[in-house]
């Protein structure tokens, strides 16, 4: 997983509530248990008027003009700006998959899905819960402005606006910590690993019948 320290994007508004991890990929993309190849098909059903399949040709497939996603000025957006509970629905992982797959590195919303939040931060995605008059207001900015982009200092925990403010967010410590240094549940594991393996030499030969059949 790659560090993530201050990042600067793009914004693209989805102005919905209640955006579910099955809009977010489809089940018939779930078939594939590697983390890359999910983006193409990431909001499927609003980006295309057709029904997709796994393996077809979305270059070829024709596009929802109107979803947010396929307007030119929204074009390389690395931010997302969501409404209250993005990602509810069911755990599926291949939701932050998709998002990260297709570009994006922070989601910005009133509330997130307990679950999704969760999964976020383990594939090097930043949710950032902002109160919801701030999130309406950027969303007025983003409509106002053409090419509309926030800065994302995690160090110091802040968004810097176009016009020169700030917005304050919280993030969990040991969260943080994790973003900063590429860290996901393997990478914890492997900061310890020379204890590991102290451990399982004292475990060998302490009861080495326990390791008759270990290669």
């Amino acid at each position: 997983m790659k560090p993530f320290t201050k990042k600067a994007g793009i914004v693209a508004p989805m102005d919905r509530a209640n955006v579910d991890t099955d809009m977010i990929i489809p089940k018939q993309f779930l078939k594939s248990i590697k983390r890359t190849g999910f983006g193409p098909n990431l909001f499927d059903e609003l980006r295309y008027l057709d029904e997709g399949q796994p393996d077809a040709d979305n270059s070829q497939r024709p596009l929802n003009k109107d979803f947010v996603l396929n307007q030119e000025r929204f074009q390389g957006a690395s931010v997302l700006l969501a409404r209250e509970n993005f990602g509810c629905g069911s755990s599926r992982e291949h939701a932050p998959w998709a998002l990260e797959d297709f570009g994006f590195q922070v989601i910005i919303a009133p509330s997130f899905a307990d679950i999704f939040f969760n999964n976020c931060f383990k594939n090097g995605l930043l949710p950032i819960v902002l109160d919801e008059s701030i999130v309406d207001g950027l969303f007025k900015e983003v409509e106002a402005n053409s090419g509309y982009k926030l800065t994302v200092d995690l160090e110091n925990q802040v968004i810097e606006k176009p016009d020169g403010g700030t917005i304050e967010f919280n993030v969990d410590s040991f969260r943080k910590h994790c973003l900063l240094n590429g860290l996901d549940d393997i990478g914890i594991t492997l900061q310890d690993a020379d204890d590991i393996k102290a451990y399982e030499d004292k475990r060998r030969q302490s009861s080495p019948w326990l390791f008759d059949q270990v290669k």
